[in-house]
């Protein structure tokens, strides 16, 4: 198969390692793959040949079609309309994307005051859509206005309050469920 039809299976073959509980070094050995080919595969830049996904799935314990399976099943693309309630959320509280995913997105509309403080594992970023807040990280406090957005890495503590009425915050940040690794 050329690199144009070559599946994306990278996903589900990091999905099955951590399952395994096993290293990217395990599976080159098992494989006879490298670890540097491994790696591109599960964060998406490399596509494998055929055999490659072949010996890619036998060294974790399955098969090439279990992989292609789970790679297209974990493939989603969902609609989620403005006028959308989200069950479970407070008012002026909306998700963005429905589901357990590695993205999670909320839009916080209105009078919003987190005035507790929020440690987050992973990764994430505010954008101020309409109005304005201020959020305090780190000991320091940020106003922002519309378009503005703040990043916080993962562990930063903070807390956030709107400061005009009609503000919507979004914040958009990788799962806590999800073991975020630098690269």
């Amino acid at each position: 198969m050329d690199e144009k039809e070559a599946p994306r299976v990278g996903a589900a073959v990091k999905r099955r390692r951590r399952a395994l509980q096993l290293t990217l070094a395990v599976v080159a050995s098992r494989s006879g793959l490298s670890v540097p080919f491994l790696s591109q595969v599960e964060n998406e830049r490399a596509r494998p040949s055929r055999r490659s996904l072949e010996l890619v799935a036998e060294a974790l314990e399955t098969t090439a079609g279990e992989l292609l399976a789970a790679a297209e099943a974990s493939r989603t693309v969902d609609v989620v309309r403005s006028d959308e309630r989200s069950p479970g959320m407070p008012p002026g509280v909306r998700a963005l994307v429905r589901g357990r995913h590695q993205l999670h997105a909320l839009e916080f509309t209105g009078e919003q005051d987190a005035g507790r403080e929020f440690q987050h594992r992973n990764d994430e970023l505010l954008y101020v859509a309409d109005g304005a807040a201020e959020v305090e990280a780190e000991g320091r406090a940020h106003r922002l206005g519309r378009g503005d957005t703040l990043y916080l890495s993962g562990g930063v503590r903070h807390r956030w309050r709107a400061t005009e009425p009609g503000t919507r915050l979004l914040v958009v940040a990788i799962g806590d469920h999800v073991e975020a690794e630098e690269e």
